[in-house]
């Protein structure tokens, strides 16, 4: 039975009778009484029936009318159970009418056609024989049929009727679900929208901040690597050109400077400017290698922990004191990363440059020592002027510098692994770096 079948709703499935089903039952008991009592009184009049036909007659009318409260549970039990009223009762003729369209209604054809069937094979019998004991009448036997296909067809169209009406309803709510999951799916791609304008604006947010990082790191990179070269060129420079004053001016009572030693000085500080500005130079294209369209630009090699000697020479040239000592294998260091001996080079540069500013004249002693395995250590400790805490007293007889060589020496030892110390101690100023070294670590 489909969904669209009115038997669905109103026969199989058990409710409760409403107020409304209960006037329109008692009104339809009331009418089929009403009728019945009304097609007995004519027909006992006109008609000779049996005596025994007319006294079975109204107890028949009046249990098929009794009938009708349970046509909705129970339409064909009801429909069969009134065949032979049908077949024999004038009284019935009310009742009949209900029972015939109530069969039509509540009961698909198929079920309903042949107790239809049997109405009227049940009912002409009775209009051809008991009504004229003499001759058939064959106008009776054409209205009985006449009678159960009108009120059939009146009960068939009830059916189209309530069937539409339930198609009708459940195509509405079949709409309004789709309607809802319509809605409901907006809804989801609303919020996933706004997700995704939220998860943009994040990403743009977190990319910007990557951004300022890298571009602040970048800053700093740039700052700590020209401190580096500069600042121990640019000390040189200063220390050449204050020792070539003091003596053309005389002031220690010495003898005075020759045209050839004040050529040589002239000379020294001309080479160490050419330097600077090469070294500058450097720098500079390292920083714009990467917008260069034809790819990195080569520059020269960078300083290796062997080049540390050449840097103490280049102090002891300038006039600064430099005691320097290696306890390193030439071949371990060979097979040290690059990246670790340009730190420890940068370390002993960055200590030689504050020993000029800070210490000028004070004794410096440089130390390399370390093995694979081990740390690699570098010392670099000079002696302080008396009184001295590593800020000097005289800011005339000051180099001018930022204060940040060992903040910057300091995260360039932390990015390789190591650690940076330092320290003024006993008259004496150490700045120590440890550096890790591998027995694994191969030259690249």
């Amino acid at each position: 039975m489909t969904a669209a079948d009115p038997r669905t709703h109103l026969q199989d499935t058990p409710r409760r009778r409403t107020a409304r089903d209960l006037a329109v039952d008692a009104a339809t008991l009331c009418f089929a009484v009403l009728v019945g009592m009304v097609v007995y009184g004519i027909a006992a009049a006109h008609e000779d029936r049996p005596v025994w036909l007319q006294a079975v007659d109204l107890p028949l009318g009046a249990l098929a009318c009794l009938s009708l409260w349970w046509r909705r549970r129970h339409p064909m039990a009801v429909a069969l159970l009134a065949v032979p009223a049908l077949a024999m009762s004038n009284s019935v003729f009310g009742a009949g009418m209900v029972i015939t369209a109530n069969l039509a209604l509540y009961e698909p054809p198929r079920r309903a056609l042949p107790v239809l069937g049997l109405f009227v094979a049940a009912s002409v019998p009775d209009a051809l024989l008991l009504s004229d004991p003499h001759h058939a009448d064959w106008t009776a036997a054409a209205f009985s049929v006449t009678y159960y296909l009108v009120f059939f067809a009146w009960g068939s169209a009830l059916r189209s009727r309530r069937q539409l009406l339930v198609r009708l309803r459940a195509d509405a709510e079949r709409e309004r679900a789709d309607a809802d999951r319509q809605r409901a799916d907006a809804e989801r791609e609303r919020q996933d929208a706004i997700r995704e304008r939220a998860d943009a604006i994040r990403e743009r947010a977190e990319h910007a901040r990557r951004l300022a990082d890298t571009r602040r790191a970048e800053r700093t990179a740039i700052a700590r690597e020209m401190h580096d070269v500069l600042a121990h060129r640019i000390s040189l420079l200063s220390m050449h050109a204050g020792a070539l004053a003091y003596r053309m001016r005389g002031d220690g009572g010495g003898p005075a400077l020759d045209a050839a030693e004040a050529e040589e000085s002239v000379r020294v500080i001309r080479d160490n400017a050419h330097l600077a500005l090469e070294e500058l130079r450097e720098v500079l294209v390292v920083l714009r290698s990467d917008d260069s369209p034809h790819g990195p630009t080569p520059t020269a090699p960078q300083p290796r922990l062997a080049d540390v000697a050449a840097l103490v020479t280049e102090a002891r040239a300038a006039g600064q004191a430099v005691d320097f000592r290696d306890d390193t294998e030439p071949s371990a260091v060979a097979g040290l990363r690059p990246q670790v001996q340009r730190t420890a080079y940068r370390a002993v540069q960055e200590a030689l440059t504050n020993s000029r500013k800070h210490a000028p004249g004070s004794r410096t002693t440089v130390r390399l020592s370390g093995a694979p395995g081990a740390d690699l250590v570098v010392t670099v400790a000079n002696s302080l002027p008396p009184g001295s805490d590593c800020r000097p007293r005289t800011p005339t007889a000051v180099l001018p510098g930022a204060g940040a060589g060992l903040v910057g020496l300091g995260e360039r030892v932390s990015l390789d692994g190591g650690i940076l110390e330092h320290g003024a101690a006993d008259g004496v100023f150490t700045v120590r770096v440890r550096l890790p070294w591998p027995t694994s670590e191969v030259s690249r």
